[in-house]
């Protein structure tokens, strides 16, 4: 059973950073997606990066450049590093996962819909 449980959110001015992590339990089994998502008050909710079994990155345009996602594989563990944050990305955000294979992470990511965190809240003033 996969359990994703974030960490890392706060209050940070306009052009400061935050780092998010997500301690994933009982990965997936095989091939997997694991990814973030953000979900503003009065909004859908939006991916805002992904990254495959394999280490390849995929982010929104939205934040490119700005943001960052990684794990630890020894640790069990997805991060976000947020840098130059913008007001707009005021949201909660939650991490996410789902059995997936390379083609299914590139291109759909943003469907990610199987497990999910509780959200951590992040506010950018």
């Amino acid at each position: 059973h996969v359990q994703l449980v974030e960490s890392g959110g706060g209050s940070v001015q306009a052009g400061g950073s935050l780092s998010l992590s997500c301690a994933v339990s009982g990965y997936p089994y095989g091939y997997y997606c694991v990814g973030w998502f953000r979900q503003a008050p009065g909004k859908e909710r939006e991916g805002v990066a992904a990254i495959d079994s394999d280490a390849r990155t995929r982010y929104a345009d939205s934040v490119k450049g700005r943001f960052t996602i990684s794990k630890d594989n020894f640790k069990n563990t997805l991060y976000l590093q947020m840098n130059s944050l913008k007001p707009e990305d005021t949201a909660m955000y939650y991490c996410a996962a789902r059995e997936s294979n390379a083609a299914w992470c590139k291109f759909l990511w943003r469907k990610m819909d199987k497990y999910w965190g509780q959200g951590t809240q992040v506010t950018v003033s």
